[in-house]
């Protein structure tokens, strides 16, 4: 009997109101990004709404057996309309996902809505800091490493392999959940994950997938796939959470 989940796969949310205002003010040159609500209440844009429709489309074709959501208002709206769409097709899906706050986008802290300038302007400091420490070992004062964010996933995942195993699993979360999901699925080594992050992009609605090949490895069987955006002719984007890219 299996003691990993057959497959695991990763829905980044829908681009959301808080995307949309930091590629603005990020271009625009400011300082501060605009966002009413807290991170954890950003809202989909409508655009967003229609990303995670078509993201249905895929799990209709692919259903899975165990949905798991960020509780960010961004990644429980698009796991619901995905799984809303697959139900409709006839799919065998969850009828809800299950909601589990180890999913949440990295904390940042004293970087919270600051742009790159921003940081660059308010906290000089912390430049330094990243610089010595490394950008997956620094942590923003209040805030979380990427280190800290591997930390709870290995916990999501060691549960998850024991009362999901030999299932297909699909957690609906962040652009920074698909790196810390190959550091441990793939064994990824820092220096490399580093290299990788730097030239990849995750899309709003995209899905990445890795299937248990032998002795817990993985395989990326599916990397940012975005064929189902692309078919039902709905944009796909490739917009940063609200984060100073510098992070």
């Amino acid at each position: 009997m299996s003691t990993r989940m057959a497959w695991v796969g990763l829905l980044r949310h829908g681009q959301s109101t808080g995307n949309v205002a930091r590629e603005e003010a990020e271009s625009g040159g400011l300082e501060v990004i605009d966002i009413a609500e807290r991170d954890a209440d950003v809202p989909l844009t409508s655009l967003g709404e229609k990303q995670a429709a078509a993201a249905g489309e895929w799990l209709a074709r692919s259903p899975v057996d165990l949905v798991v959501a960020s509780p960010y208002v961004r990644a429980v709206e698009t796991a619901r309309a995905a799984l809303a769409v697959a139900a409709e097709r006839g799919a065998r899906v969850p009828r809800a996902p299950v909601v589990d706050e180890r999913l949440r986008d990295r904390e940042l802290g004293v970087l919270d809505l600051l742009t790159s300038k921003g940081v660059r302007e308010r906290q000089p400091g912390e430049l330094k800091r990243k610089r010595r420490h490394g950008k997956f070992y620094y942590r923003p004062p209040g805030g979380e490493s990427w280190a800290d964010v591997v930390l709870r996933m290995r916990s999501l995942l060691r549960e998850l392999h024991a009362d999901a195993a030999g299932r297909r699993v699909l957690l609906v979360a962040h652009d920074m959940t698909v790196y810390a999901l190959r550091y441990l699925l793939e064994g990824i080594p820092e220096r490399e994950l580093l290299r990788v992050a730097a030239r990849t992009e995750v899309p709003n609605g995209s899905v990445t997938g890795w299937e248990h090949v032998a002795d817990g490895r993985y395989r990326l069987t599916e990397a940012q796939e975005t064929a189902h955006l692309h078919a039902t002719d709905t944009p796909p984007t490739e917009d940063d959470d609200a984060a100073p890219s510098l992070t």
